[in-house]
């Protein structure tokens, strides 16, 4: 009795053609390829960073402050927990208000006002990041009398703000429509929906942003140098000029010193580990609040 083929039989049994195979293997060669010209730079930052910097850190690099000129040792822990200070100030500010504002373009913002902030948010991102610390200058430090963290945390937010408000409206226009609908038909009001129910299904392309708009700005040293200024000491008032670690790896990095450029190379090592431990932590904290919100 003759076997009887279908034609997804047919089409299954089919040989596959040695162009297309040859050309899918091409395509996905390609785009190996293309990972590892986007990871390579990565890797050979930080491979270079670890070779110049891993040398110089020791208990007293995190624990101890700047030693003066011509004296050996020190460490950049005022630097260190000053970004931490001026990083938390420009998230407090920055986060709220550009989640607000995209929220309100993707669900508001079909308008003239909308297309005003939109043309703002687009305009702030390609601002130099030194016009932005003038501004916060103008702002802040001439508005107190001072240089002080808070006025470097400003400066960052500013920053912040265009990234996190573009990226939270993409986000919330990805979910489908039908999603509010749903909410709509159960009786529950738009601003509800739009904070429990669209917000949530999008919380994880929205803290993407976020991490984004903080690895941008955690590196940042023009803006500081005309709001934070520096500092040699522990400092912990907003109101005070305050270190950070991107101002001391400037100042020790253009400086005659062989032992502050060993220190700068530390300090610039500390910095990206920092940046990746904090993105990576917050990553994988709202992995986990995602699928226990799936469950």
């Amino acid at each position: 009795m003759s076997e009887t083929l279908t034609p997804a039989t047919t089409v299954a049994s089919a040989p596959v053609s040695l162009w297309r195979r040859g050309l899918n293997n091409l395509v996905t060669g390609l785009a190996v390829g293309a990972v590892i010209l986007v990871l390579l730079p990565l890797g050979a930052i930080f491979g270079y960073l670890v070779y110049k910097g891993i040398g110089s850190i020791n208990w007293a690099f995190l624990t101890q402050t700047p030693k003066p000129v011509g004296e050996a040792g020190g460490g950049m822990a005022n630097a260190i927990a000053g970004s931490a200070l001026i990083l938390l100030i420009a998230s407090l500010v920055g986060v709220p208000i550009g989640i607000g504002a995209g929220i309100y373009l993707a669900e508001y913002g079909r308008n003239r006002l909308g297309n005003l902030v939109r043309f703002t948010a687009d305009v702030l991102n390609g601002v130099p990041s030194i016009v932005i610390g003038i501004v916060a200058y103008g702002l802040v430090v001439l508005t107190q009398g001072h240089f002080s963290a808070l006025a470097g945390g400003v400066a960052l937010a500013i920053m912040m703000i265009p990234t996190i408000t573009r990226t939270t409206e993409e986000m919330l226009l990805l979910v489908p429509h039908a999603v509010r609908e749903a909410a709509y038909g159960l009786g529950v009001s738009r601003w509800r929906t739009t904070l429990s129910i669209t917000l949530r299904t999008a919380t994880s392309g929205v803290i993407t942003g976020v991490m984004l708009a903080f690895a941008r700005v955690a590196g940042e040293t023009a803006p500081l140098l005309f709001t934070a200024f520096g500092n040699q000491f522990w400092n912990w008032k907003l109101n005070q000029p305050t270190a950070a670690l991107s101002l001391q790896i400037f100042t020790y990095a253009i400086s005659p010193f062989d032992e502050w450029h060993r220190q700068a190379w530390a300090g610039a090592l500390i910095l990206i580990v920092l940046i990746v431990a904090a993105v990576s932590a917050v990553r994988i904290a709202a992995s986990h609040g995602t699928l226990k919100g799936a469950n």
